[in-house]
């Protein structure tokens, strides 16, 4: 199918109004009449990503966070991102992000609904009108009160992830969970405001860590990467669903660092 049918159907269950300000969603690079048989899913077009998606004959790299998020003033050989479009463009292959209109109509759900959140509510509020609001992040209550480090390791196995950072005490007990998945140290006086006794977030600094804890929250950095790998699996079932004559492939999981 034409990749102009698929931006249509993507861009229905996340329009890009949904998106901030800021944000670069939608195509990056390639043709909207190109042919499209093929989808690789991943996080991030990085270089090692788009080789294997050449390996594999994909026509359509579908990501989460945009490949190109500054201006860029040329496309040349001369720095990775350059290098990437030239590799691209000359293979004939697409790329298409959902960023921030996926994580307020998709993400921000499916993170909530891993550790069963009840009564949620939209952390911040980015879109509303006469009949609905929407925005990234969701506040809910566990199905039952427990000690932060018994949240902290559920967020790690729930999420596969091999180690979560945890600012608080580890036996206070939670119940009321605020969950941003990506970069979310300036959501923490949102969810202080509303009453969160923990936010589940990644990026978090020594400094906004120790300041969460002098204002009253407890914060679970799971990474970046940690939560918004669930990216892939949900569009996966989607396309399934929605355009089941692609072949859909998915870049393999592992987090983009190590640990000693």
């Amino acid at each position: 199918m034409l990749l102009s049918e698929i931006m249509e159907s993507l861009e229905e269950f996340c329009p890009l109004s949904f998106a901030e300000k800021w944000d670069n969603c939608g195509l990056q690079a390639g043709r909207s009449d190109k042919e499209v048989g093929t989808v690789y899913l991943a996080l991030d077009a990085t270089g090692e990503v788009t080789e294997d998606a050449i390996r594999q004959h994909a026509d359509l790299i579908l990501t989460h966070h945009p490949l190109l998020f500054n201006g860029i003033r040329n496309v040349t050989d001369k720095d990775h991102v350059g290098r990437r479009l030239v590799r691209l463009l000359r293979e004939d292959m697409a790329v298409y992000s959902m960023h921030t209109n996926f994580d307020v109509m998709g993400m921000a759900d499916a993170a909530a609904d891993e550790l069963n959140l009840m009564g949620r509510e939209v952390l911040e509020v980015t879109y509303e009108d006469a009949i609905s609001h929407e925005g990234l992040g969701r506040i809910g209550e566990l199905p039952e009160h427990m000690p932060l480090q018994e949240l902290a390791e559920l967020v790690r196995d729930t999420f596969h992830v091999s180690n979560v950072r945890v600012y608080g005490d580890a036996q206070a007990p939670v119940i009321r969970v605020a969950i941003l998945p990506g970069s979310g140290k300036d959501e923490i006086d949102t969810a202080l405001k509303m009453d969160a006794d923990v936010l589940i977030t990644g990026d978090i600094t020594h400094h906004a860590g120790i300041d969460a804890i002098e204002k009253g929250i407890y914060v679970i950095d799971a990474g970046h990467y940690g939560v918004e790998k669930l990216f892939i699996p949900y569009m996966e079932e989607f396309l399934h669903r929605e355009l089941p004559q692609l072949r859909v492939i998915k870049a393999p999981e592992h987090e983009p660092y190590f640990t000693v």
